[in-house]
């Protein structure tokens, strides 16, 4: 809230009960610098937030690098007035990074820390955030530890270049960045997180996607792949994992001729080859 500062804003709103109607508890947390890009994850521990900070400067913004926080969950769902923030600050190094975000009954093994991921060359950098709202001096954030992934070019070199029928006005790729969101499920014997992005494939551009399991402990990639079956191009996708293991992704679609941006989908069972979808 209030893009043009110079004091700016994260609001949330927390429903109270199982019923999307309300009530909601409302907070709003304050920043000096602008929150850009915010992207959000309910943990069992807390909500956990990641922002790109930019400073304004004689009429720009300069880039100050991602920020990662964890939000007293607890304390939000009851409304107490007592319920705060604990925050990192990364380099200008490091920018939009995810947070995982829970799917299904099976919360994470007791005492794992809040999961954040960007990439980087040929790499996916993984931090753990570690919060205590009981005694601050218990925070700590570590990381990045850095997975080695199959080579990859981000999509359009991660600009506004997806072409579109009928005009010459080009889409943005966003393919700088991994997409929302970074989805975590446990399976008792494992758990994982799915998570996408958008590379170069062929003459065109296609969803790359992973599966790392035990993130919080051994991070593996255990399958990867580049979905890209034809030269239309592939981009912004949404991946998601079931309690059977299947996996779904949602993604934009188009080309120059005869497809204008759409949705599409596509997945994959446990049975199949890895990495195929």
């Amino acid at each position: 809230s209030n893009v043009q500062g110079p004091t700016y804003y994260q609001c949330f709103a927390v429903s109270t009960g199982s019923d999307p109607r309300g009530p909601y508890n409302r907070y709003a947390w304050t920043f000096s610098d602008l929150n850009d890009y915010p992207k959000l994850g309910v943990w069992s521990d807390a909500f956990y937030g990641s922002y790109n900070l930019f400073m304004p400067f004689l009429g720009t913004y300069l880039f100050q690098g991602a920020l990662v926080c964890g939000y007293d969950k607890n304390a939000m769902i009851q409304g107490a007035s007592s319920a705060n923030a604990q925050c990192s600050q990364l380099s200008s190094s490091y920018a939009s990074l995810l947070p995982a975000d829970i799917d299904g009954p099976n919360l994470p093994p007791t005492g794992t820390p809040g999961l954040f991921v960007n990439y980087g060359t040929n790499s996916l950098n993984l931090w753990k955030l570690h919060v205590d709202f009981t005694n601050v001096n218990n925070a700590s954030l570590t990381g990045p530890i850095n997975i080695p992934v199959a080579s990859f070019s981000a999509a359009c070199s991660g600009k506004t270049r997806i072409p579109q029928p009928g005009t010459s006005q080009q889409l943005d790729s966003l393919a700088d960045r991994l997409m929302y969101r970074l989805a975590y499920r446990n399976f008792s014997d494992h758990d994982a997180l799915v998570v996408n992005h958008s590379v170069v494939a062929g003459t065109s551009t296609g969803i790359r996607w992973y599966e790392i399991r035990n993130p919080a402990t051994s991070p593996t990639v255990y399958q990867q792949g580049t979905f890209a079956p034809d030269s239309n191009y592939r981009w912004m996708g949404s991946i998601a994992m079931d309690q059977a293991g299947d996996i779904a992704v949602g993604y934009s679609l188009s080309n120059g001729s005869n497809i204008y941006p759409s949705i599409a989908y596509t997945g994959r069972q446990p049975a199949d080859a890895l990495g195929t979808m």
